[in-house]
Order: structure tokens, then sequence, then C-alpha cells
């Protein structure tokens, strides 16, 4: 994603977009937001297509998304944002926690799960993650997938998924991982994400230390020019 504000690292607030039907709810996620100095809500919808228009506007650096929403749901949402507007990150921030759900905001293209009773450090945490490109999951969607994704031997990780964790241990960001697999990083994020449910972690910096005690890096990070 060439060109790409670092949004947030910069000292650049993180431009966001709030996108839920239900007024209240969007409203009190505004008031939640608008107090933190690090954040820009740059717009607000009510539904997936006025969220595309949104974002073709304003090119904001996350886009929170409802899963349920009319005209355009959340996952049809995430989807077109994804393909279209790469620059920005989804984050679905909504009720709903069942195996479906949260499988189809993943293949869906986005890059964290959130519920709605996070609190609001929480909230801002995660924005602040996503707008680094860095995977975020609420920790009961977290479990979630580990209940839904894991035998009752530990699943082993596919060779595809040992190229993505290998690759974040060597630092590279969703996008360049995606560069050295020649993979969209709509994959890349899928991927990362059943990586956390196999290790039974939440973010990047975990999934590494796990693997490093299990012995599934190809290498120590850090040791590139060892032999």
């Amino acid at each position: 994603m060439t060109g790409r504000r670092i949004a947030g690292v910069t000292g650049e607030a993180i431009r966001i977009i709030v996108v839920d039907d239900h007024t209240v709810m969007r409203a009190g996620v505004v008031a939640l937001l608008t107090s933190e100095n690090t954040i820009e809500i740059v717009g607000e919808a009510g539904d997936g297509r006025a969220a595309l228009e949104l974002v073709e506007r304003h090119a904001p650096d996350v886009a929170l998304v409802d899963l349920r929403m009319p005209v355009l749901d959340g996952v049809a949402t995430t989807t077109e944002i994804v393909a279209r507007f790469p620059a920005t990150q989804v984050l679905i921030l909504t009720t709903y926690d069942t195996d479906a759900e949260i499988e189809r905001g993943v293949e869906a293209g986005a890059i964290g799960y959130l519920l709605k009773d996070t609190t609001r450090e929480q909230l801002v945490d995660a924005i602040h993650a996503a707008a680094r490109g860095e995977t975020v999951l609420a920790p009961r969607v977290a479990a979630r997938l580990v209940a839904r994704m894991r035998q009752p031997a530990q699943a082993p990780l596919t060779a595809r998924e040992a190229d993505v964790l290998n690759a974040v241990a060597d630092g590279l960001t969703n996008a360049e991982i995606g560069r050295r697999l020649v993979i969209a990083e709509a994959t890349v994020k899928t991927h990362l994400l059943r990586l956390f449910a196999k290790l039974d972690v939440n973010d990047r910096t975990r999934a590494v230390v796990v693997a490093m005690e299990r012995g599934l890096l190809r290498r120590v990070p850090g040791t590139e020019g060892s032999p």
C-alpha cells in the first residue's frame, strides 16, 4: 500500500469513520472517542452504502463497522472497503460473537473484531493497533476462534501459516508479508487470525513469543545473519 499514512506514529491523529445503523449506539461510540486527541472522527454512517461513500470521500485510516445493517451489511461493506480502499483498515465493532458471524467478518478481510462491551481504553488501543496494520481480537472472540479451530490435539500450522508466522517474527507488516508471499493483504489477515486461534494468543508479539517457546519458528528473530 504505497504512500499510506502511518497514523498515530508520526503525531497525526488517526482518522476514523463510525458505521452503525443504531443512532444511539453510534452516538455513544462517537462520544467515547471525541475527547481522544489521537483520534479524529471524520464521518458517521448508518448503512454500508453510505459508509463506502464516506471512505471514498475522506480516506479514513480506520472504519469502525457494525455487522448487521440495512442496504449493505457489515460483511459486504468490509469486503468492498478491503477491495477498493486498501489504505483503510476495517475494525468490526458489534454485539454478535457467534462462530458464524466471526468467521464471516474475518473472511471478509477485517483487521480486527471487537464486541460492543469493550472498554473505552480497549477500543482506543484497538484503533491504534488497526491503524498500524496489526490484527486485534476481543478476548471472547479469540476464545471462540480457539474453540472452533482447535482440534482435541493442538491443531498444527499449515505451511502458509508458518510462512506468515515467520514473516511476523521478522517484523514485517501485513502489507509487507503480502508482498513477500505474493498474497493479498486480506489473506494475510485471515492467516493471522487463524494463527492467533491456534496459538491461543491475541496479538502479534505474543504469537512470536509462543511460537519461539514451541519451536515453531525457522529461526530466532534477530539472528538473520546466523548460520
